[in-house]
C-alpha cells in the first residue's frame, strides 16, 4: 500500500505528507471527498494547518485518492485504532516493553507474548508499528504488570531483537 501511495504522489511531497498522516491517524476518505476520524468529519483547513501545508494540498490529495481505484479502496475503509495505552500506562498501573527488532522477521510477537504469558501476565495491548511508516518501527507491549528481569533477558535473546525499552 505505502509503495502505491509513494508512486501516486512521487512528484508531490506535500501530498505524500497528507496521505501518510491520513493513514497514521486512521482517517477515512469518504466517496464524497470528505475526511473522517470515525464519525467525526475533519476539515481540510485544520489538517492543512496541522501539517503546515495549504488547504488545497489536502483537497487535491483526497481527489487523487478517489481517482485511483486501488487507493480509494484502501482509504475508504481506514479506521482509527483507538487509544495507545502505552502513553498512559503509568497512570493505569501497567508496564510497557518496547521491542526493537527486524520487522521483516516473523514470530517476534508470538515469542515475546509466550515469554510474558509464561509469567502469568496479561498483555493489555500489542501494537506493531508499520516499517513503511515509522523510521524505527517497534513492537509495543502493554502489560498488566511488570515482568521479571529473566523474562526481559529472554525477550532480548529472541533472534533479530536488537534492543528493548521498559517503562
Amino acid at each position: 500500500m505505502w509503495r502505491r501511495v509513494l508512486e501516486r504522489f512521487a512528484s508531490y511531497p506535500a501530498r505524500v505528507k497528507v496521505a501518510k498522516t491520513i493513514i497514521e491517524l486512521g482517517f477515512k476518505v469518504s466517496k464524497d471527498g470528505k475526511i473522517y476520524c470515525g464519525p467525526v468529519e475533519q476539515s481540510f483547513q485544520k489538517i492543512a494547518r496541522a501539517l503546515n501545508v495549504d488547504r488545497r494540498v489536502v483537497k487535491e490529495t483526497v481527489i487523487s485518492i478517489l481517482r485511483d481505484p486501488e487507493l480509494r479502496e484502501i482509504f475508504m475503509f481506514l479506521k482509527p485504532s483507538g487509544p495507545l495505552l502505552s502513553e498512559v500506562a503509568k497512570q493505569l498501573g501497567f508496564s510497557v516493553i518496547e521491542i526493537y527488532a527486524d520487522s521483516e522477521k516473523p514470530g517476534i510477537l508470538a515469542k515475546a507474548a509466550s515469554i510474558v504469558a509464561s509469567e502469568n501476565i496479561s498483555i493489555r495491548q500489542a501494537v506493531a508499528e508499520d516499517p513503511d511508516l515509522s523510521p524505527e518501527p517497534k513492537l509495543i507491549l502493554v502489560l498488566e504488570k511488570s515482568t521479571s528481569g529473566e523474562a526481559l533477558k529472554k525477550i532480548l535473546e529472541i533472534e533479530d531483537v536488537k534492543k528493548i525499552s521498559v517503562y
